[in-house]
């Protein structure tokens, strides 16, 4: 894996089993990644509409967890452990609001220039379940391809 990288981020939120409404939400963009201590690390940068300054985001790979801690315009930092649920606050220019994340899965699969991150999991707020919802991370190596959207 080269330092520079292509990253996708999409997620899908489920408020209804049945919820064929559910639309992807997928950002592509450019970060840099590391990997030290047998953990992989990619750090990018977030900007929100309407607000001034960006938020910094740092993912962190390790066996069987996504570790995503932002920094800016919006505070948090979300782990997702299969079968662990791991409570935070969201701090968010409107307020901060109480987050659970259950994950139900947790696969990574990883190439010589190329990781694939998916996780499903439940969403609570205050204590209470929100949504079923998965994210999907691939990170590429620049200059290594095209990427393969799920």
């Amino acid at each position: 894996m080269t330092k520079s990288v292509l990253l996708s981020i999409s997620g899908l939120q489920f408020v209804a089993k049945d919820d064929e409404d559910a639309e992807p939400i997928e950002v592509i963009t450019a970060g840099d990644y590391y990997k030290k201590n047998g953990k992989h690390y990619v750090m990018y940068d977030e900007v929100m509409e309407g607000f001034s300054g960006n938020t910094k985001n740092i993912i962190k790979l390790t066996d069987g967890s996504l570790d995503i801690t932002k920094k800016g315009v919006s505070n948090v930092h979300m782990v997702f452990e299969k079968n662990k649920k791991n409570v935070s606050y969201y701090n968010t220019p409107f307020g901060s609001i109480l987050i659970g994340i259950d994950a139900t899965s947790v696969d990574i699969a990883e190439s010589e220039d190329n990781i694939d991150v998916k996780v499903k999991y439940n969403l609570e707020v205050n204590y209470e379940h929100l949504a079923d919802c998965s994210i999907s991370v691939n990170i590429k190596s620049k200059g290594a391809g095209d990427f393969t959207l799920a």
